[in-house]
């Protein structure tokens, strides 16, 4: 009789430290966007290293980064753990990389239109 108390006592509290480890995962709609400044700044990293092959490699990397997370008030640590539950998480990490890739579009179309302009 004591066993099966055991055994669902034992599920319920692995269900709760799942959902609790969940708490602190960043959301696909904000996990976008540091991703894609992310990304801009590893654009900025390459521009930089390709006219500066003197510069400090990884220093000027890992600064930009730290500003972009800065930016959005999010720690390194908070970032890299939702960064690899995403990763441990196929079917949640495409729609991660999804939503990213349409919101890159989307930034690549605002930035083109402003740049240029509408035609009509």
């Amino acid at each position: 009789m004591k066993l099966p108390q055991f055994f669902c006592l034992l599920v319920l509290l692995a269900f709760v430290s799942c959902r609790s480890s969940q708490k602190n995962i960043i959301q696909v709609d904000s996990m976008k966007v540091y991703m894609f400044d992310m990304m801009r700044a590893d654009e900025l990293y390459i521009n930089i290293l390709s006219k500066d092959t003197t510069a400090n490699k990884r220093k000027a990397n890992i600064r930009l980064y730290k500003e972009v997370l800065a930016l959005h008030k999010i720690s390194k640590g908070r970032f890299d753990s939702s960064y690899r539950y995403y990763e441990a998480h196929p079917v949640l990490f495409k729609t991660l990389i999804d939503s990213l890739d349409a919101y890159a579009g989307r930034e690549k179309s605002k930035s083109y239109l402003k740049q240029y302009g509408q035609s009509k």
